[in-house]
Formats: structure tokens, sequence, C-alpha cells
């Protein structure tokens, strides 16, 4: 089929290219002045024939026969310097030559460049292929093997101390949940991804039947994040257990679409992705790369018409017009930061006045931060745990807004018995793995998915 419409479009193109110069041969192949001589006898024939009539006179009649004799004569005298030898037109020779050479010249890149022996894929072939390709998965060992190693700043030597005293205590305690929950969540800030991966297995097995969906879930987005982003045989499992015991549990679910995707099933993943857009809520980790991703995805998954719902809550929060925007583009840097700073400015003040939303605090100390003022930064934050301290669930907002621009400083056990704190600003988790940091699967040091989504453009491929 690919063959027999590229020759129709190569014969369709290659007549309307020539056929200009056909027109244009037929037109140029009888020399004007001929023309002109037949439209002048055709005049002494009316003559005669107004003559006739009596429409004219004779001496009318005879006068109009000399001029028009006159003209007959010089257009017989161009004719003769206007005849030329019979034959095809050169430049009709000229367009064919160069049409056959475009034609030949792409055919030949396209030879080069192209696939012209590649055979059709039909859908049943390209699901058999992604089926080939979810089966040949290389192992988690084998997975984790060839990913390359984090690119992480060296952490904080007090930090690092601390951390080699909750592993001390845990290796007191082995069984004991808590200090493997807080070591597979520090162990996976420092960048030793197989060492939490461990630590978050060993705590599994330790709760038993008590371990939760969230529990699975975060084992699976570790073995995502030591794997490089690939989800291994091993994590897939991990991601069941999590549906099996919570089948709404949204982690778990963004894994289990992103698996689908880096096989190239979108079929599969879009109805997925697409329950976690819409049920939201939009300050999930999970939303943003989803809604991200969302065109693309649905288009490969055969639903070019899907229209993604509108962000709601954080997503809506006010911010600068079009006209501001429109605006902004013709500032200097200095004259939008002084315009980023006033609108940060109006937000806090409007805070102070009326109140607001815990999304609205969480944007003030983001934009406080990335302004350069981080001391305030620390201060609204301060008050922001005050107010929202008897509302867990916004402070939980608050704080993960905080934790984005790393203001937030933990406290936790260290010793086996769990007395006395270890206090320290670590270095930010990896994005691939932070929901996997919090109890409620929630992200705890950046609110992005437990696995780095696959790029827009090439769908299908592991991050």
């Amino acid at each position: 089929m690919f063959w027999i419409i590229t020759a129709a479009m190569t014969v369709l193109v290659t007549v309307a290219i020539l056929l200009p110069f056909r027109r244009r041969e037929r037109l140029t192949a009888e020399p004007p002045a001929a023309y002109d001589l037949r439209v002048y006898r055709d005049q002494l024939r009316e003559v005669d024939r107004d003559l006739a009539r009596r429409v004219l006179t004779p001496d009318q009649a005879e006068r109009l026969r000399v001029e028009i004799g006159r003209k007959v004569l010089e257009a017989d005298r161009a004719l003769a310097a206007q005849a030329t030898p019979g034959g095809p037109v050169p430049r009709g020779l000229a367009a064919v030559a160069m049409l056959v050479l475009l034609l030949g010249g792409a055919a030949l890149i396209y030879w080069q460049l192209g696939s012209p022996r590649m055979p059709d894929t039909p859908l049943a072939g390209r699901i058999a292929a992604s089926e080939a390709q979810y089966k040949a998965r290389p192992s988690q060992a084998e997975a984790e093997a060839k990913a390359p190693p984090l690119d992480l700043p060296a952490p904080d030597p007090e930090y690092a101390r601390l951390v080699e005293q909750l592993r001390a205590a845990v290796a007191q305690r082995p069984d004991d949940p808590q200090g493997l929950a807080l070591l597979a969540q520090h162990e996976m800030r420092l960048g030793n991804l197989a060492a939490a991966r461990d630590a978050q297995s060993r705590l599994i097995a330790a709760l038993g039947d008590k371990a939760q969906a969230v529990d699975h879930a975060r084992l699976a987005a570790l073995m995502v994040e030591a794997a490089g982003g690939l989800i291994t045989p091993e994590a897939e499992a991990e991601l069941d257990r999590a549906l099996k015991i919570e089948p709404q549990n949204g982690q778990a679910l963004y894994m289990k679409g992103l698996m689908f995707i880096q096989n190239d099933r979108s079929d599969l993943a879009f109805p997925i992705w697409r329950g976690l857009l819409e049920r939201g809520p939009e300050s999930a980790p999970w939303v943003g790369p989803i809604r991200q991703l969302m065109p693309d995805l649905a288009w490969l998954a055969g639903h070019p018409d899907y229209q993604p719902p509108a962000p709601q809550g954080a997503a809506a929060l006010p911010g600068p017009d079009a006209a501001a925007m429109e605006a902004a583009g013709d500032m200097t840097p200095e004259q939008r930061q002084q315009m980023i700073a006033g609108m940060v400015e109006q937000l806090e003040t409007r805070l102070a006045n009326e109140g607001g939303t815990p999304e609205e605090w969480g944007r003030l100390i983001t934009s406080l931060v990335r302004i350069g003022n981080e001391p305030h930064a620390r201060e609204i934050w301060a008050e922001a745990q005050t107010r929202f301290a008897p509302r867990p669930e916004a402070l939980e907002i608050v704080t993960e807004a905080a934790e984005s621009v790393g203001l937030t400083v933990e406290a936790f056990g260290a010793s086996p018995e769990g007395a006395g704190t270890m206090q320290g600003n670590p270095p930010a988790a990896s994005a691939a793995a932070a929901p996997a940091a919090k109890g409620d699967g929630a992200a705890h040091q950046n609110p992005r998915p437990a696995a780095a989504p696959v790029s827009a453009s090439t769908p299908g491929t592991a991050p």
C-alpha cells in the first residue's frame, strides 16, 4: 500500500509540473503574426459582406480594403521573420530533464536515509512485538547493574554521621519497623538506592500481613529508581501487591501506566492515567507529569480528541493574567524581577489581611525562595506551621511546598531505644523515588511521581 500511494503521488506531481509546459508549447507553436494574418483576412471578408448588405458604401469599403491590405502585408512580413523550424519546445525538454533529476535524487535520498525494506507493521504485529519486549525485560539485578550512578552533591558531614548512627541502631534491632522505615528513607536521600531498597524490603517482611499498599508502592518506587527508571518484573510484582490491597492507590497506578508506556502499550496506559488525572487531586505528585504527557499519550492510544479536565486547586491559584505576561515579554530582566516581587508582595499582603488556602501559603513560601528571600520564606513557613497545626491535611500541603525548596529540617531517633534526635538538612532525593518517602504515598522531597516519566515526544522509552 505504501508503494502504491507513493507511485500515485509521484505521477500526480509529475503531471502537475509538466502540464503548464505542455500548455505553453501549444500556445507558442504558432507565431503571433500568423494569428494576426488570420484576423485581417477575416476582416476583409467582413467588409465584402457589409458591402453586400449595403452597410458600407463602395468608397468606405475601398478605403477599408486598402487599410486592411496594408496590415496584411505587414503581418506577412512579420510572419516570415518569425518563422522557426518545427519541433518540440526546448523549455519542455529542460523541464522533463529537471523533473527526472529531482525524482531520481529524491528516490536516492530515501533509499539511503529511509527504510524502503521495512515491512508493514499491522496492529497485531505491534502488539506481539510489545508483548515480546515486555517478556524480555531485564531482572531487577540486571537493571541495577546497568543503571548509571546518581550524581548527588556530597551530604553534610553531620547528616552523614547521624545516618551512620541510624544504621548501627537498625543493625542492633533488625526487625524494628520504625528503624527500617527511617533507614530506607535516609538511604534514599543519600543516593544509596540499593540499600534503601533492601531496607524497605526488610520493613515489609517485618510488617508481614500488616504491610499496607503504600509500603509496597514505596518499595516498587525504590526498585524503579535503582533500576534507572525501568519497571522490572520484580517492581511490577510489588505494584500488583499494592493494588491488590488498595486498588485505587495513585502511586501504584501511575507506575503501572508508566510500565505499559515503556512497553509500547499506550492503549493500556491511557485509561489508567486518564482515571488518575480526572480523579485528582491536582496536588497529587503524579498529576503534573500525567497532564504534561497526556496529549501525546491520548494520540498514541487512539483518542486524539481527548481533552483533559481543567486544573483545579493548587494549579488554579491566582497569577499574572495574559496582559501581564505579554507586558513582561518587553521588560528587562530587572523589570521582570520587580514585577514578580510585586506580585509576591501582593499575595503576602492578601494572606495577611484576608487569609488563604494552604496552597496559597505554599506558593508564597516557594516564591519567596525563588526570588532570593529565603530568610523571610522561613518566617512565613514558621507562621504557616502554627496556623495550620490543627489541620494536618492542610499542613501537609504547606510542608510539601516548603520541602520542595529545601526549607524543612526533620528529626528521627538514632539510638536503639529511639532516644535522642538527629537533625540536618539532607540532600534532595532523586525525583524518581520522591513519592515513596512518605507514609501516605505523597511526595516527600519533590512533588514528582515515583518513577521519572518518559519523554512526551518518545513515549515507550525508558527514562
